[in-house]
Order: structure tokens, then C-alpha cells, then sequence
């Protein structure tokens, strides 16, 4: 993507749709412009948040941790997030809107593209860095475009294990060098950018679970039988 999606994002007006039914937390569908251009954004307002105990409120800037840390590994799996305190319900999160065909998700893509399974193994992998506790099925998209999109991180980066996702097909697979390679930084320094929107026992644990993963080489595998969220899609 080009940065028209963060010039959209980050500086044009904000015009709420409707709310996106289904979820936990409260999102909304919004058309941001800019002059003669526009686009749609998924909008998630702090104010829309349902309290939880084992997550601050603010989880808006998980969302926007994830996509930072999707672009400085290079892989642009998390659609292009920033923090918007001027959105009509107060601050929150405003993602690029996948324009796609919602009866693929993870479960189909996996059965029936193998094409995809490098981006999904990435997404896999990404997930285990993240902790993501809420990777359900329908959070993976594919773009009319024929991208492989993750999306919904507001349930990620905290310091205690939390691992729950839908994609255990990789499990014990050797992990790509090139994406060892991509990680490896990591295991050393967060960047600034991501760090600044966690606590440091966050910015702490994100290192040491990408220490483990290039110790092991391999993505974890699940012998519980139990770190599945649900709904499952």
C-alpha cells in the first residue's frame, strides 16, 4: 500500500457509517477524506471498549503496535492503523478497510489455497511474537486483491503467555531462515515506535518470546489441545 492509506487515516475528516455488529468491543465503519478522495476505515473508539481484567483500557494501541511492528519486519500482513483523538467518538484506532470476500477466512484459505499457507505460517509466527489471545478464523482476510490481511490485535502484546489462536496447522514446522533473519533484531531491541505504546514488561516479554523462537526454530506447538478462542470464527 501506498501512503495515501495513512494520509487518509492520519489527516482526513471522519465521517461515521454505522457500527460493525458482532463484536465484543464497539467498531464502526467510517469514511475518511480528504479533499475529492475517500476511503473506508474500520474505527475503534477507547470509548467503545469493554472493560476486561487482564487488559488495560486503550486497547486501541495494541492495534496500532501491531501494524508498527508488521511494517518494521517488512512483512505488511496488519493493514495500515493510526491513533485518532479528533474521531467523532473520541480517541480510538482507525484501520484501512479489506474490501474482500467474506466467506474466505483462515479455516478456507488454508483447505483450499495453498498458495497462501507462506503468508499464513507468517501470520502464524507473527502471532506468537504479538501473544495474540484472539486469533480467530474471520480475522484472517483475503483482499480482492488477492492479499493476505491479519486483523483485530487489540487482544495482544500482554506479558503473560496468552496464546489463542485458530492456527495450529504449522505447529512444529521449522521457521523459514529469512524470517528468522527478520526477527532476530527483536530478540535485542523493540522499536521505539512500538515500545512507546506498551508497558515495559511488554516491550520485555516481546523479546524474550522472540528469544524463544529462534532458540527452538520452530513455531510452538499447542499440547493442551486448549489455546483456541472462541467463537472459532
Amino acid at each position: 500500500m501506498s501512503g495515501r492509506e495513512l494520509t487518509l487515516l492520519g489527516e482526513g475528516g471522519v465521517e461515521l457509517l454505522g457500527r460493525i455488529p458482532r463484536g465484543s468491543n464497539a467498531a464502526f465503519l467510517v469514511l475518511v477524506s480528504c479533499g475529492d478522495d475517500s476511503a473506508y476505515a474500520v474505527y475503534k473508539p477507547e470509548s467503545g471498549e469493554r472493560p476486561l481484567l487482564d487488559f488495560e483500557p486503550g486497547l486501541y494501541r495494541r492495534e496500532r503496535a501491531a501494524y508498527l511492528l508488521s511494517e518494521h519486519l517488512g512483512w505488511g500482513i496488519v493493514p495500515p492503523t493510526v491513533i485518532r483523538a479528533d474521531a467523532p467518538l473520541g480517541i480510538g484506532s482507525l484501520q484501512w478497510f479489506v474490501d474482500c470476500d467474506v466467506s474466505e477466512h483462515y479455516f478456507t484459505l488454508y483447505a483450499d489455497s495453498p498458495a497462501t499457507h507462506r503468508v499464513l505460517l507468517q501470520i502464524a509466527l507473527f502471532d506468537c511474537i504479538a501473544n495474540n489471545t484472539d486469533r480467530k478464523s474471520g480475522h484472517v482476510l483475503r483482499g480482492h486483491d488477492g492479499l493476505v490481511w491479519g486483523i483485530d490485535h487489540g487482544l495482544c502484546f500482554s506479558a503473560g503467555f496468552k496464546l489463542r489462536t485458530v492456527i495450529w496447522d504449522f505447529a512444529g514446522a521449522p521457521i523459514p531462515a529469512a524470517l528468522l533473519e527478520d526477527i532476530t533484531p527483536l530478540a535485542e531491541a523493540v522499536p521505539p515506535e512500538v515500545a512507546g505504546l506498551l508497558d515495559d514488561a511488554e516491550v520485555t516479554a516481546l523479546q524474550r518470546r522472540v528469544q524463544r523462537l529462534l532458540l527452538s526454530g520452530m513455531l510452538p506447538v499447542d499440547r493442551t489441545g486448549m489455546r483456541y478462542p472462541w467463537p472459532l470464527v
